[in-house]
């Protein structure tokens, strides 16, 4: 049955009830350190630990420090063309493409009897290693250190796909939590990447581009240490011939689930979403630090702009947390990319120097720049992580997370490889800036193009279960899963077909409280900067 369409699109009245995750939504806003002892006692203190880790200090920290001195990097020490930087960046984030790869290990190749804890170790230990070679050697060349960059994007990879197997998988026991924990780690990325920038400008000053990449490998070690502390069960026995069969049959469940319309309609939406944003950063910051046509500013004006963006971000986790968690997909992401879009002007009135002429300087006026596009950002990318987590079928959810995770990420990566010829195309370089408020106003422009997919995206608010009762299914054991006031059944079993809500809507509506298992009808969605 297909869902109808009443009138124009728009932000509806929040769902009621809440149950449990609301209580502890509240708590986020009133208490944090109440919504922290909260999820620790109902998730366990390693795994909110974990995830501060991977979050907080890899990628909060991590990319916040990671992208400012390797944006010097490439400029100053490598000396490449800004379309170059914005090729390798993309080179850098390709291991985030192959993300399912990572969630197949984890899901199916327990290591001493551990699925999640040694590939936290695994990630710390190539974090450490690449970072301290790219900053230790001097003089390295070009290939030498795009591997050690891409190495390290890919420990950094394996921790994310590790931290969000557990999130998926805690979504599936504890649905009312879902949206808590992505607060958790949006809130965590806001407050590392806040520290984060607010050293990076100066590190890069004090120590260099190189050494401040080597810096990297202090969350890193945090990440290994994380791996090590991490509370989970030990399997008893595995038998490792039969891995194959258990990789075959984790593929054949992921593309069965990638059938379903309520799966592969938002997938179509996210890539293309992200593959239209047109990141093009590269020339941004060429332009930022150049002291002839550009504000020219300094390392440590670089690092508190970024900053003061991150608590633009930080602000988009509690307005997301506070008042957004409970609308409705497809009108919190309609507002999200016409918002995005908005945002981006504000690049072109700098670029064109419009700010001089009605008097704010361009100090200010980046720093307001980044805090809005930040908070909009989050706000766009937040639901969309919820939503991910919510189509993950038990089992291989964090083989399924990944590859949802990663379909968003291809989009990222194609987006900075259309920046790149888009900045080459219009002759920006490191010395030419003339066309560059082109590129700004091609890309604000398509950022509106993905609003034609937007009917791809479920209607349904962001505390419904998605996918459809026959999908949960996994061994005969039946399972009663509540979410506040919303009671479904999650049955149990080894193989999950996807089976059409038409034919069960009848049996399952007697079954349901509160909540109607609606198809995703034509899905579309965005993922942040990741």
């Amino acid at each position: 049955m297909e869902p109808r369409e009443d009138g124009p699109l728009r932000l509806q009245e929040p769902a009621a009830g809440g149950g449990r995750g609301g209580i502890i939504g509240k708590c986020f806003v009133g208490s944090p350190c109440a919504w922290l002892r909260r999820l620790s006692r109902e998730l366990h203190w390693s795994f909110v630990l974990a995830v501060v880790v991977v979050y907080g200090a890899c990628q909060g920290v991590g990319n916040a420090v990671g992208g400012v001195a390797a944006g010097y990097y490439w400029k100053d020490v490598q000396r490449v063309q800004p379309s170059v930087a914005q090729f390798y960046q993309g080179v850098t984030d390709a291991p985030w493409v192959v993300k399912p790869l990572w969630g197949l290990l984890t899901d199916v190749i327990p290591v001493a009897g551990y699925r999640r804890r040694p590939y936290f170790v695994l990630a710390g230990v190539i974090g450490v290693s690449s970072m301290l070679m790219l900053s230790l050697h001097r003089g390295l060349g070009i290939t030498p250190a795009l591997l050690a960059l891409t190495a390290q994007s890919g420990g950094a990879a394996i921790a994310d796909v590790t931290v969000d197997a557990l999130v998926a998988q805690n979504g599936i026991t504890h649905p009312p939590l879902a949206s808590d924990m992505q607060s958790l780690c949006g809130f965590s990325s806001s407050i590392g990447a806040l520290l984060g920038f607010s050293i990076s400008g100066l590190l890069v000053h004090l120590m260099g581009s190189q050494g401040a990449l080597g810096l990297l490998s202090i969350p890193s070690v945090l990440v290994l240490s994380a791996g090590i502390l991490l509370k989970e069960n030990r399997a008893a026995e595995f038998d490792y011939k039969q891995v194959h069969k258990k990789f075959y049959k984790a593929i054949q469940s992921m593309g069965t689930t990638l059938k379903c319309p309520e799966v592969w309609r938002p997938c179509v939406y996210m890539f293309v979403s992200h593959n239209l944003s047109l990141d093009i950063q590269g020339g941004m910051f060429y332009w930022y630090t150049d002291h002839v046509v550009g504000p020219g500013f300094s390392e440590g004006s670089i690092g508190v702009i970024y900053a003061i963006g991150s608590v633009g971000s930080l602000l988009g986790v509690l307005l997301y947390q506070s008042t957004l968690k409970d609308y409705p997909f497809r009108g919190i992401l309609l507002w999200g990319q016409v918002l995005s879009s908005l945002a981006g002007m504000l690049d072109l009135v700098l670029v064109t120097r419009l700010n001089l002429k009605i008097g704010i300087p361009d100090y200010f006026f980046a720093m307001i720049d980044n805090s809005i596009s930040q908070m909009v950002g989050r706000l766009k990318w937040l639901p969309l992580l919820v939503l991910c987590s919510k189509l993950c079928s038990p089992g291989t959810e964090g083989t399924f997370y990944a590859l949802l995770m990663s379909l968003q990420n291809a989009g990222l990566l194609m987006s900075a490889w259309w920046g790149g010829l888009l900045l080459h195309m219009l002759n920006v370089s490191r010395m030419e800036f003339s066309n560059l408020w082109i590129a700004v106003l091609i890309r604000n422009i398509a950022r509106l193009v993905p609003l034609t997919l937007l009917f791809l995206v479920p209607q349904s608010d962001q505390n419904s279960t998605l996918l459809p009762a026959e999908m949960l299914q996994e061994g005969e054991s039946t399972e009663a899963v509540k979410a506040g006031s919303v009671a479904f059944s999650v049955l149990v079993q080894d193989d999950s077909v996807c089976i059409s809500p038409n034919m069960a809507a009848e049996d399952e509506r007697t079954k349901m409280l509160d909540v109607e298992m609606m198809p995703l009808v034509n899905k579309s969605g965005p993922a942040i900067d990741s």
